[in-house]
């Protein structure tokens, strides 16, 4: 058996055998470990097929003895990447999708999502995780048990591997030889420790090893952000690795590109290409220029008008939420209105909804994609009427639902129109960059662009604000000169008159003005030393 899987016993293969005969298994099975008993120095852990494994022979998923592995590193291993560290290795990638025997995967994954996402666990520290977070944890978890079968030759990874405390040491190991943000091993240790408070919750999860692992996940953590900072950014640095574009530039693209499809949409009538032209130009203005950037997962949540379906959102209890939508308040003249209840802050903000009047401009392309344009897109892609209920769509008809697929698709417009592949979630960046310079023009109050944002002004110095600590060191040092002139100006006290007496008080010098007379002295009379020639 693989002992290197931690809480594997290692049991008599002649045991195994007559126990197998007992259970009447498939003659496959006994051949299969007739065959290991003739290498009695190799480790393998055997892959049975579900349909061998009758239900009332299912492994259990609770160990006999729940604990982790002792004792806990004291440092990390060394480790060398290996040649194909960049291949794709979790669980969720293709070649490892059909792996033998996933029953007890699947079931420790349903019990941990339940766990963790169940409004009332009272077995559980902190509030339900919400549906992305949860998709964060899941995607981490693959990643790790994926890591485990790759690389450490791990058979069948479940989640009792995130009780070998070694395996973790190991993989946060190989993030850091592999470059890896600290933000991103820090999530990772924070999913090993719901993974542990599952574990915990669960029959015989009492031992006292699950209270000295979470400490050790937690020391990891913080040791880890301190030796892996995040590194410093700024607008050239990420202007000269192609990552950046400034403000003007930005809205100056956008603003052409809003024009040139107005334009080809009169010219040449509704196709589809022209249609797919509004598409991306609305879509790009409702990104930057028209509105502070508000977060991505809003607009790609944001639902058209017509829609009178219940609320997408898939953590909404509310039974008359309509969801993130753009609703026309009228026609002529035209105006338009878009409320936003779910949005990242709407927990803290006491579900606060973020609600705006949209611009003239802005509304008025909206308005036009939402015609024609919108419904030849729909049929081209076979979706008769409109089925497709948000407003931005991906090249098959269909919401982008998934973040990467929205910031692939305008980094590559992006880049079609000249510029550069930013994130689009660096909009957010260059806004608060250019509202926060020394050359910033009128606009919008902070105070309110931040809550558009979905963030208030402090996270602007905190997070967003890339110049903030140089451009406020500049200014002071600027500002000093100004000060520093006005000290010359100033009429300066009238001087002390200071006269030196020839009279000696305990090896010093006597200290006379016009005021007061005192002895300057660090010791005492009898302190002084005499000399008595």
């Amino acid at each position: 058996m693989d002992v290197s899987v931690p809480h594997v016993a290692v049991v008599s293969l002649a045991v195994c055998c007559r126990a197998l005969k007992l259970c009447k298994v498939p003659a496959a099975v006994l051949h299969a470990f007739d065959d290991i008993r003739l290498q009695p120095a190799s480790q393998v852990v055997l892959g049975l097929p579900e349909h061998i494994l009758a239900p009332h022979a299912q492994p259990s998923p609770n160990p006999v003895q729940l604990q982790m592995t002792t004792p806990f590193p004291v440092t990390l291993p060394e480790c060398a990447l290996p040649a194909d560290f960049n291949k794709q290795h979790g669980l969720l990638a293709k070649p490892y999708k059909h792996l033998v025997h996933r029953a007890v995967l699947e079931q420790h994954m349903g019990e941990f999502k339940s766990f963790s996402t169940n409004p009332f666990q009272l077995n559980r520290k902190g509030i339900a995780h919400g549906s992305r977070t949860w998709q964060n944890s899941e995607k981490q978890v693959y990643l790790f048990l994926g890591y485990c079968h790759h690389y450490q030759q791990v058979s069948q990874p479940t989640l009792q591997l995130f009780l070998s405390s070694p395996l973790i040491a190991q993989y946060v190991s190989f993030h850091i030889a592999a470059g890896h943000s600290q933000l991103y091993i820090r999530n990772f240790l924070s999913c090993a420790r719901c993974v542990l408070r599952w574990w915990q919750s669960k029959p015989g999860g009492n031992h006292p090893s699950f209270v000295e692992g979470l400490e050790w996940l937690q020391t990891l953590g913080l040791q880890v952000a301190d030796q892996l900072p995040r590194p410093s950014k700024d607008p050239k640095g990420l202007a000269d690795a192609g990552k950046w574009m400034s403000a003007p530039r930005l809205v100056h693209l956008i603003h052409g590109a809003e024009l040139q499809s107005q334009d080809q949409m009169q010219q040449q009538g509704v196709t589809v290409e022209t249609s797919r032209d509004m598409h991306d130009a609305a879509l790009a203005a409702m990104t930057f220029s028209h509105l502070p950037p508000v977060r991505l997962p809003c607009i790609r949540s944001l639902v058209v008008p017509a829609y009178t379906g219940p609320c997408l959102h898939p953590d909404c209890k509310e039974p008359s939420c309509e969801g993130n939508r753009l609703s026309i308040t009228s026609e002529s003249p035209l105006l338009m209105h878009i409320q936003l209840p779910h949005h990242k802050n709407a927990r803290k903000w006491g579900k606060a909804v973020i609600e705006f009047d949209v611009p003239s401009d802005l509304a008025q392309l909206l308005h036009t994609y939402l015609g024609a344009p919108r419904k030849a897109l729909l049929e081209h892609h076979l979706l008769i009427g409109d089925t497709c209920p948000y407003v931005f769509m991906d090249m098959h008809g269909r919401g982008f639902v998934a973040a990467a697929v929205l910031t692939l698709y305008w980094q590559k417009w992006l880049v079609s129109r000249g510029g550069v592949p930013m994130n689009p979630s660096m909009c957010r960046q260059v806004f608060v960059d250019k509202r926060q310079s020394n050359s910033a023009t009128a606009g919008p109050s902070n105070q309110g662009a931040a809550m558009v944002m979905g963030h208030s002004v402090k996270q602007w110095d905190k997070w967003y604000d890339m110049q903030y600590h140089p451009r406020l060191a500049q200014n002071a040092v600027d500002g000093m000169q100004s000060w520093r002139a006005a000290m010359l100006q100033s009429h300066p006290p009238a001087a002390p008159d200071l006269t030196l007496s020839s009279a000696l008080h305990c090896g010093h010098v006597l200290v006379s003005d016009s005021e007061e007379s005192r002895y300057q002295s660090c010791c005492s009379d009898s302190d002084i030393d005499i000399d008595l020639d």
